[in-house]
């Protein structure tokens, strides 16, 4: 799944286009590496977002196309 649509689905960050402008601006990345929004994610990747001077880390459990709200929290781990 890109980068970018997991962001949404995961509500990492609530807009798929606030995610993608996340990723041009390189703050965000994974496995260490800034990334691209078209960069394919897989369980067991960590994803790394910079907001500001706030970092948030979170491993991905789980990759799925649609969840509902209240399961989206499952699909990943704050670190």
């Amino acid at each position: 799944m890109r980068l970018d649509k997991y962001l949404k689905v995961s509500r990492l960050i609530k807009r798929r286009t606030v995610a993608n402008e996340a990723c041009d601006a390189g703050r965000v990345s994974v496995n260490g590496k800034v990334a691209k929004a078209s960069a394919e994610v897989k369980e067991g990747d960590v994803i790394v977002i910079q907001f500001g001077n706030k970092e948030v880390k979170a491993e991905v459990l789980s990759v799925r196309e649609t969840v509902r709200k209240e399961e989206a929290a499952d699909l990943f781990r704050y670190l």
